[in-house]
């Protein structure tokens, strides 16, 4: 057993000595489990293509966060009305042309209300702006066979939990909610054709208008 530990701590040494000499090598071999990361994106191709063949992952929690990044997903109201003012009409707009951008998706939309006021009736009320979203994102152009209003969750899920009027808690929430279709995945191509669509709308020259005419 001997004759074994004593090449074990000699080539335990040496790594040692190494690590001492650059710090840079081998720090996963000295640092302590999870220090290193591998922040190169190493075998994320690998990994992303194991968990569509599993199902593992959502194309749809990956829009839907797109789409809450890119524009804003939530317009308020003001107390007891269901009337969309100049700033939820600029922001629906906004949501309008992405939603434009992806024919394939579908949406819902929230209604929330603040905790004044009977369950029952904010409900209702909910539902009110939920409907008005939808009725207006439809006026620029997005199918209404795209977009859902209904489930209002009414005063059920306030921002700020107080009994007095808030501004914050009413509102309505855009989000994915699913494919026109069925969903789709990278193996049967239909959110390739989402992407590439992109791509190569991003690497489109545009022309100046009047640049082709002649003078």
């Amino acid at each position: 057993m001997a004759g074994y530990i004593r090449p074990i701590l000699a080539l335990t040494s040496i790594l040692a000595l190494t690590a001492c000499g650059d710090s840079r090598l081998f720090s996963s071999w000295t640092d302590e489990a999870g220090a290193f990361l591998d922040t190169g994106s190493f075998g994320n191709s690998t990994m992303n293509n194991t968990q569509i063949q599993n199902g593992e992952k959502s194309y749809l929690v990956d829009l839907n966060q797109r789409f809450s990044q890119e524009v804003e997903s939530t317009v308020t109201f003001d107390f007891n009305s269901a009337t969309l003012d100049s700033a939820a009409q600029a922001t629906l707009q906004r949501q309008a042309s992405w939603i434009r951008q992806f024919p394939e998706v579908r949406f819902r939309v929230y209604g929330h209300t603040d905790l004044v006021g009977s369950n029952a009736y904010n409900k209702r009320l909910g539902q009110r702006r939920a409907n008005a979203v939808v009725n207006y994102l439809s006026r620029f152009g997005v199918s209404r066979s795209r977009l859902e209003a209904l489930v209002s969750f009414g005063e059920n899920q306030p921002v700020i939990f107080t009994e007095n009027p808030e501004r914050q808690n009413r509102r309505t929430v855009t989000e994915v909610s699913g494919f026109v279709q069925s969903h789709p995945t990278v193996l049967n191509g239909k959110y390739a054709e989402v992407i590439f669509r992109e791509y190569v709308q991003s690497a489109t020259e545009l022309v100046p208008e009047g640049a082709g005419s002649l003078q």
